[in-house]
């Protein structure tokens, strides 16, 4: 059913009167609008972030049951190349689109043409209406943000075709399963079968099915319309809040330098919840290119994640599914003081990093000067602290307006005092995390250097009955090492694997082992010298326990000799207690298969409790055949390094609660002195006996 022309008014007539006393109700003219990109078309429309080529429309008056001319108008494409389906179904090429106008001038053309037919057919505000949602969320909002263009007010409300279907047919089939053929077949429309102009079929048979649905009862037909929310808003998230997993997606491979504003940018169409944009931060405190992102409900997130692998400068993005316990964990919070300093709306968020420990609000206040003041002064700064009370060196500040914040971000790398300040952009999910990460950080943090257990003193000694193995994967395992070793695993002491760490607590690449002698060690160094281990070969050479003590306690070991560790433990040692005699306990890893094996790993570390982390004690078989003088030493000796000066001895016995160490042992703890150090220099270290 092809809809007649539209009949001009007769001269002396007011049509917009006349359309005012129509007696039949209904929305004001309706813009029906159809588009194609050079990609996919139906429902992956706008996945595959083609160009727009192709905007058909007519305009409808409800009321006077009217339509105007239906326009037709090519759209120039930057990537000319058209998609096979594409190509098929539009009949186009890639010349016709080069003479095209380009997507600007074409939204002129547009706006100019529709406001002469809608006043033609009797004035009034219109409203555009779309079959399905992509077409202006996956498509027209996106491309305009790429290209920087401002969409005219009418392109942030319309009307689905489908969605009104489905209001007066609620038994048809679900809304977004709905085409335009299939809403013509089910009221029995009879269409132009002939009409093979691309887009032209989609418009008339969208304009007979609207006729058709305001002859029905058309009470609750284009009442409410679909919005596009032009801004995002920011705001704060509750822990007690609960948000459905259905509206959350994770994005990865952001830019580490994009803030909420370029997140909310990247998905343009689509609504995301007040305050639904959640930057993830490492265990730095530094973003780590992840995002948590709530829409407002789970029509958005199934189009936000059709938004997989689209592109964001020159970085594609990849967008996957979340859930609503992860944003909560994230974004969430309980500190009042937090929740008021976001209670204020509509504000801007810059993270200042790096600030004096003494600096307070005045001192920030002048800083930023007062060419960019900070919203309510001092109350618009909030400083993050330890759990004591001691400052961080952090702080966040409230701007009313982005020229503001601009104007704050010019002082990023100004010095306050001696010391350079970082400016960010920053948002409420990070003022959350950042609080939250130091709110919940123990007294005693994780060390920077590693515990380095030793279960037993290392006999001293110049016998080169060692090997030294240089060059490992950093992913090597205790298994790697005995598999490489092969048949010279054999010969390796009980508790002789000694994997060396670096300062962060990471594989070095190096490990000791211990043999039964020192031929056993030169047999084995021969044998596997230049052996491949996970496609790099591993140097292995002899070495001797004294310089393996050296390594094991901080120092190094280069072709040049020894250089001592950071303190000279032995030096440090009291006279040797002799206690009764301690049952021989030795700690496996609890996860491993071979559970009986003669060696310790001393990795990962920091060490836990073992009864924490499930460690099995070694089966008394294991240790009939070990030798007395090794396993019968009382104690172990453990370098901290990293410890806060404000650390007691309550705090350093906490981390050995599952060790056992006796109260008449405290006297064990051993502060190292150091003299007056600069910044720069190594952290006080504490030596347990």
């Amino acid at each position: 059913m092809t809809p007649p022309p539209p009949q001009p008014p007769p001269s002396g007539t007011n049509p917009a009167a006349d359309s005012a006393a129509d007696p039949r109700p209904g929305p004001g003219p309706l813009v029906v609008l159809f588009g194609a990109t050079a990609g996919a078309l139906g429902p992956d429309l706008g996945s595959d972030e083609t160009d727009l080529i192709l905007l058909v429309w007519q305009v409808v008056e409800p009321r006077s049951r009217q339509v105007g001319t239906l326009h037709k108008s090519l759209v120039r494409a930057e990537a000319a190349s058209l998609s096979p389906q594409c190509r098929e179904a539009s009949g186009l090429s890639a010349d016709s689109l080069a003479r095209a106008e380009p997507l600007d001038k074409v939204l002129q053309q547009f706006s100019q043409l529709v406001s002469g037919d809608v006043a033609l057919l009797g004035g009034g505000p219109y409203m555009l209406c779309t079959d399905g949602q992509q077409l202006l969320r996956q498509v027209l909002h996106p491309e305009a943000s790429r290209k920087n263009l401002v969409l005219p007010d009418t392109f942030f409300s319309f009307y689905d075709l489908r969605r009104e279907f489905h209001v007066q047919h609620p038994s048809s089939r679900p809304a977004r399963d709905l085409t335009v053929a299939t809403m013509a077949q089910d009221l029995g429309l009879e269409t132009d079968a002939t009409e093979d102009d691309f887009g032209v079929w989609e418009v008339k048979t969208m304009v007979a099915v609207i006729l058709h649905l305001l002859d029905g009862p058309s009470g609750q037909l284009f009442s409410k319309p679909e919005v596009v929310k032009q801004k995002y808003e920011t705001g704060p998230c509750s822990k007690a809040d609960v948000v459905d997993s259905e509206t959350v997606v994770r994005a990865r491979g952001l830019p580490w330098q994009s803030s909420d504003q370029d997140v909310a940018r990247f998905f343009k169409g689509l609504n995301i919840a007040r305050g639904g944009v959640a930057l993830c931060l490492n265990a730095q405190g530094r973003r780590n290119g992840e995002a948590l992102i709530r829409f407002v409900d789970s029509e958005q997130r199934d189009l936000a994640l059709q938004r997989h692998k689209h592109h964001m400068g020159v970085r594609y993005i990849e967008v996957y599914k979340a859930t609503g316990e992860e944003f909560v964990k994230i974004a969430g919070g309980t500190s009042l003081e937090v929740a008021r300093f976001l209670s204020r709306e509509d504000q801007v968020i810059l993270r200042l990093r790096g600030l004096p420990f003494s600096a307070g609000p005045a001192d920030v206040l002048g800083f930023l000067g007062p060419e960019c003041p900070v919203t309510g002064g001092a109350e618009g700064l909030l400083f993050v602290r330890h759990p004591d009370g001691r400052p961080t060196g952090d702080a966040f500040a409230l701007f009313a307006c982005e020229e503001l914040a601009q104007a704050a971000l010019r002082r990023h790398k100004g010095t306050l005092g001696k010391r350079y300040i970082e400016l960010f952009r920053s948002t409420a999910a990070e003022v959350q995390q950042v609080l939250n990460r130091y709110a919940s950080s123990p007294l005693l943090p994780t060390l920077t250097a590693p515990l380095l257990p030793i279960p037993f003193p290392l006999a001293a000694g110049t016998g080169r009955d060692c090997v030294r193995l240089r060059g490992l994967p950093y992913t090597a395992t205790i298994e790697d090492i005995l598999s490489f070793l092969g048949e010279a695993a054999a010969d390796i002491r009980p508790h002789g694997v000694h994997m060396v760490l670096n300062q962060q607590g990471r594989p070095s690449g190096d490990a000791f082992i211990q043999m039964t002698s020192a031929e056993r060690a030169l047999a084995a160094a021969q044998r596997c010298h230049k052996k491949a281990m996970k496609e790099r070969y591993v140097e292995v050479v002899p070495c001797s326990t004294e310089e393996m003590s050296h390594v094991l306690m901080g120092g190094t070991l280069g072709r040049s000799g020894m250089s001592p560790p950071p303190c000279k433990l032995p030096s440090l040692l009291p006279a040797a207690r002799v206690p009764a005699a301690p049952t021989p306990v030795a700690y496996y890893p609890g996860p491993a298969t071979q559970l009986y094996m003669n060696y310790t790993a001393y990795y990962p570390s920091p060490p836990v409790s073992p009864t924490t982390v499930g460690y099995l004690t070694t089966p008394p078989a294991a240790l009939a055949s070990a030798p007395t003088s090794v396993l019968s030493q009382p104690g172990a000796l453990v370098r901290m390094q990293g410890v806060p000066y404000t650390a007691g001895m309550k705090d350093l016995l906490s981390v050995f609660q599952a060790y056992q160490l006796a109260p008449d042992d405290y006297t064990s703890l051993m502060p190292v002195g150091d003299p007056p150090r600069t910044v720069l220099q190594a952290p006080k270290e504490w030596v347990c006996l």
